[in-house]
């Protein structure tokens, strides 16, 4: 008989299998709290933030966009509920369609070269790509799908509507944060991008 067949199913268990090697690398993030690497965040209400939006389209209705821009930016929603981060998102993307796109450049500029302007473009890029992800904006809130009743007419069914009629407001809001998007790598960099993605704070 063998050596391996002398053992039992109990000495040859896959107990080493559950090793954590993370908690064994000084190196590993479980071995630090990562919430120290930023200042705890207020949670913000959606009562708040119906608030904060209300004060940015008063900037926006006297003709300070950049203002209304700096203000959604400067207040961005880390630490709230889905809802009051959809509606401030929704906001954002309100005040970066009434600006113009020969203002943008200029704009995004002025905020960069501003105290802590880096930072309010990196909140910017965090609200472009989850507004380009279909969260509650591009474009407006998700409107529930109606049932349509085919009629008759001799061979084919009408359903009224033009085709794809329901997604030009979509594709308008997508093409404006793509719009943004190369602005802000433009004035950025592309650093900017990957300060997104690794950061742990979501909008």
């Amino acid at each position: 008989m063998s050596i391996i067949q002398q053992h039992t199913s109990a000495t040859l268990s896959d107990a080493w299998r559950t090793i954590n090697i993370d908690a064994l690398d000084p190196d590993s993030s479980q071995n630090f709290d990562i919430s120290t690497l930023h200042p705890p965040l207020p949670e913000i209400s959606e009562a708040e933030v119906r608030q904060l939006n209300g004060q940015v389209r008063q900037l926006l209705r006297g003709g300070d966009a950049e203002g209304a821009l700096r203000g959604c930016l400067e207040s961005a929603v880390y630490n709230g509920s889905d809802a009051a981060k959809d509606a401030h998102l929704q906001t954002v993307i309100e005040v970066l369609q009434s600006i113009k796109a020969s203002e943008m450049t200029p704009m995004l500029q002025r905020i960069h070269q501003s105290q802590g302007g880096g930072e309010l473009l990196d909140a910017l890029m965090k609200y472009l790509y989850k507004g380009m992800s279909g969260g509650a904006a591009a474009g407006g809130a998700r409107t529930p799908t109606r049932s349509l009743t085919p009629q008759a007419t001799g061979g084919f069914s009408q359903i009224g509507g033009r085709p794809g009629a329901a997604n030009e407001s979509t594709g308008a809001a997508m093409s404006v944060l793509l719009s943004w998007h190369e602005k802000v790598i433009d004035v950025a960099g592309l650093g900017c991008i990957t300060r997104c993605m690794t950061d742990s704070r979501r909008v």
